[in-house]
């Protein structure tokens, strides 16, 4: 499906693939820079105080910007009559038909990119790879273990450490795991507000094409709204 601008938080612009229409009207023509992807593997080192490093080389001249984090988040839809969507949007995690999304957010926590609606037995990282992600050189991105991988050319990726098989983390590493859990928090955050809609927190039953897209993207509108109205607490 083809992607649609979505307007940021400070006049940039990003883009929301999948849905038929933007988050809003007005929206630009977006601006992205080099997202080539590197395929060795991003994490943190538990031993230096700040656990993120590049995924290709020392920080770029932006390493100053704020964070951005993404994330998944599931809905659930109404069994599919075909045997084949059955398949493919079937959850083992949470037995049920689902659809997916993954979601990228600044630091004042504002939706920049809504990914395209995929089934929901597409793991998180496969997502992240197909989606244009605006980030700059020097940008700092927020991730769990679950996008391990997942990295971008000249882009800052912050992620917990592994708990090697057989061994423990040493107390410095549960320490830096834990700062970074209390600032990827916030992603989650993000998620359950913009399921405050039950039009996306129920099981959809919509099946015209494009309708579950919609609902989705405008309630990461309002999410948007909201906190450009009432700011939150930001993501440092």
């Amino acid at each position: 499906m083809a992607s649609h601008p979505v307007r940021g938080p400070a006049g940039d612009t990003a883009h929301a693939g999948g849905c038929p229409q933007p988050l809003f009207a007005r929206a630009g023509a977006a601006r992205w820079g080099d997202r080539g992807r590197s395929r060795s593997p991003g994490r943190a080192d538990g031993r230096a105080a700040d656990p993120s490093r590049t995924a290709r080389g020392g920080p770029g001249p932006g390493a100053h910007f704020p964070p951005v984090g993404h994330d998944g988040t599931e809905r659930r839809i109404a069994r599919p009559h075909d045997p084949r969507e059955q398949t493919r949007g079937y959850r083992g995690k949470k037995t049920c038909q689902t659809v997916k999304h993954v979601l990228l957010i600044n630091a004042a926590l504002t939706i920049l990119l809504l990914s395209a609606t995929d089934a929901g037995s597409i793991h998180d990282k496969r997502m992240a790879d197909a989606a244009p992600y605006p980030l700059p050189a020097g940008s700092r991105w927020l991730q769990d273990l679950g996008f391990w991988a997942c990295t971008l050319d000249q882009v800052e990726i912050i992620m917990p450490t592994k708990k090697p098989r057989g061994r423990a983390l040493t107390r410095a590493q549960k320490a830096v795991n834990r700062r970074i859990a209390r600032r990827r928090v916030r992603i989650e955050h993000v998620n359950s507000r913009v399921k405050r809609g039950r039009i996306v927190q129920d099981t959809s039953r919509l099946r015209k094409a494009g309708a579950r897209d919609q609902v989705m993207e405008i309630c990461g509108a309002l999410h948007n709204f909201r906190v450009r109205l009432i700011p939150w607490q930001p993501m440092v």
